[in-house]
């Protein structure tokens, strides 16, 4: 037992409270890293075909334009979302500013090759152009 002037505490009880301690730090961790790999699996390859079945020619065609706006626009909104919650990620508002330039360079060539298709994918995905 360990005396002190105010507590009256046996080495079970010390050991109890670290216990507990060491047990609620790594429920922590647990949360930070169950979180981090939710934020890295916002886009997995599952949700990418949905994107190029939806918009391409096929799941497959990951080539097509249309299938590239799509899964551009989508993860600009996802960057979109973090960088109003965290507004001093710099180097994550570098890779959206790169991000909706592709974007846009892809959205310009569709315009000169289908107009039309250029139409029905800026109102599908509700694009200002």
């Amino acid at each position: 037992m360990i005396e002190n002037h105010r507590f009256l505490i046996t080495f079970a009880q010390v050991f109890e409270i670290n216990f507990k301690l060491l047990l609620l730090k790594a429920m922590l961790r647990l949360k930070d890293c169950i979180t981090l790999i939710l934020k890295i699996m916002y886009l997995t390859s599952e949700k990418k075909q949905e994107f190029f079945e939806k918009f391409g020619k096929s799941a497959k065609d990951t080539g097509s334009t249309e299938g590239q706006i799509a899964l551009f626009s989508y993860r600009i909104a996802h960057l979109t979302e973090h960088l109003k919650k965290n507004k001093k990620d710099y180097s994550t508002q570098r890779a959206l500013v790169r991000l909706v330039g592709k974007r846009r360079n892809l959205l310009d060539y569709l315009k000169d090759r289908d107009i039309e298709k250029y139409r029905e994918l800026i109102k599908e995905l509700n694009l200002r152009r």
